[in-house]
């Protein structure tokens, strides 16, 4: 090398690569931007109109986009249903650790089973409450290998129930053996999708209250 590109070398400060993954481009993130919001339009319809009684015209009208220009995203309605569940069930599990994270280290296990039943019931029947309905209602329909994915998710989401409920076992505020109360619970918040409307006149947060002193009693 020539002393004088030795020196310019020298002079320039070369940036330090940052460490983890690199970050989207604008285009990146604008097709995951587009991604997310067919798969919420899907979620919509599929809830509607169930799976069976949903094209993959209905979806793309309702979205606005020619029907062609879904399988730039996905590539066959099945693969839609699966975005649909696997998203929904990744939305539900940031929203519950947000949930707990909020209460702080010194909440009780009654404040803390109150949240994690508010954040259900909110996923259930809120109002961007299409994704978990239309996993109940449509689960069957997911290859085995898209169930076993999705069940993975839903097995990590109900296992943040599990210290809850075995700490208001022990202390007596819980009759039922934490195993047992935990699938009771989700039987009846789940079907709260069959039944609430937010016209109705018990709000979510009155529908908490009334879920929690069925399952606990008095607090």
């Amino acid at each position: 090398m020539l002393p004088f590109m030795q020196e310019n070398v020298d002079e320039v400060s070369v940036p330090k690569r940052k460490r983890g993954r690199p970050a989207k481009s604008v285009d990146q993130r604008n097709e995951s931007a587009r991604r997310m919001a067919l798969v919420c339009v899907a979620a919509k319809q599929f809830r509607q109109r169930g799976f069976h009684g949903t094209s993959t015209r209905d979806i793309a009208a309702a979205a606005g986009i020619q029907a062609g220009s879904l399988f730039y995203f996905f590539e066959s309605k099945e693969a839609i249903l699966h975005a649909v569940m696997r998203d929904g069930m990744a939305q539900a599990a940031v929203a519950q650790a947000a949930a707990l994270e909020a209460l702080g280290s010194r909440a009780s296990g009654v404040t803390r089973l109150e949240a994690l039943i508010r954040n259900h019931l909110q996923i259930m029947v809120g109002p961007e409450s299409d994704f978990i309905p239309v996993m109940l209602y449509e689960w069957r329909l997911l290859s085995p290998e898209q169930r076993l994915d999705v069940a993975e998710q839903k097995d990590a989401y109900e296992a943040q129930w599990m210290p809850v409920l075995q700490a208001l076992y022990r202390t007596g505020k819980l009759k039922a053996r934490p195993e047992i109360a935990r699938l009771l619970i989700f039987g009846a918040l789940n079907w709260t999708a069959q039944w609430y409307s937010d016209s109705g006149s018990l709000s979510l947060d009155e529908l908490t209250d009334q879920s929690l002193a069925l399952f606990i009693g008095e607090r």
